[in-house]
């Protein structure tokens, strides 16, 4: 291992009250694309640019247009956790990990075995009848033609935060929480240029912010430990 990397697993080791940060990078190694990759959805080729689709106005104003692209590039029900959502878990079981605020909306840190995960932008495993409230899983939106209906007429929306929408107050107090009370804050597979999500990590308060991305972010200046390689690369050193 080279000297990032023992740092960091060195630091993993000697604490008990850590905070993981994520996005999109966590998921790619489990075949999700990240939108802004240069595979991912934003060098797709669509009548609309992602960023509309996935907006609020748009969901309401062409539902039709929405739910086709959200059934193609949205879900994934056949991904995997990766290596990195496996160690998270663990080092959670194991009693070091606190929690985890993901701006991911697959289910994987859940499916991996983690339980305290704060799902920033939602869902998809989660919908949610807009008339009568009735709750869903997945396959109500995979197995419905066009837009999915409830038992009682009402449209079935996913519970993921659609751009123009905003952030749960109760997600953004504890994500809070756990980032200042953080002895270390690994921050992991996202760009940092989403707000207001990224701008959570300035609540943090400790000296050990450790910034794991394989390309550079606004925020690399401010990292204890910077380390541009892929976070399966660099969890899999992790007992």
């Amino acid at each position: 291992m080279n000297d990032k990397m023992e740092q960091f697993v060195k630091w993993v080791e000697e604490s008990d009250n850590i905070v993981f940060f994520g996005g999109a990078g966590v998921s790619t190694e489990s075949g999700i694309p990240d939108f802004r990759s240069v595979d991912g959805l934003y060098h797709q080729k669509y009548d609309y640019p992602p960023e509309t689709i996935l907006s609020h106005s748009f969901y309401m104003r062409k539902p039709e247009e929405f739910f086709r692209f959200y059934k193609n590039k949205m879900l994934f029900p056949k991904a995997e956790p990766s290596t990195t959502h496996k160690k998270l878990a663990k080092l959670e079981a194991d009693g070091k990990l606190k929690g985890i605020v993901t701006q991911n909306i697959d289910g994987l840190h859940q499916k991996a075995g983690s339980r305290h995960v704060i799902e920033l932008h939602g869902s998809v495993l989660r919908n949610y009848c807009e008339r009568c409230h009735q709750f869903y899983g997945l396959d109500a939106i995979l197995q419905s033609e066009g837009v999915p209906k409830c038992s009682c007429g009402g449209r079935i929306k996913p519970d993921v935060v659609l751009y123009e929408e905003g952030l749960d107050e109760e997600n953004i107090e504890e994500a809070v929480r756990l980032i200042r009370e953080a002895d270390i804050l690994i921050v992991g597979g996202t760009s940092l240029g989403v707000y207001p999500a990224a701008g959570l990590i300035d609540y943090y308060r400790g000296h050990k912010l450790v910034l794991i991305n394989k390309s550079e972010t606004p925020y690399d200046n401010r990292a204890d430990l910077l380390i541009h390689d892929a976070l399966g690369e660099v969890f899999s050193k992790i007992g």
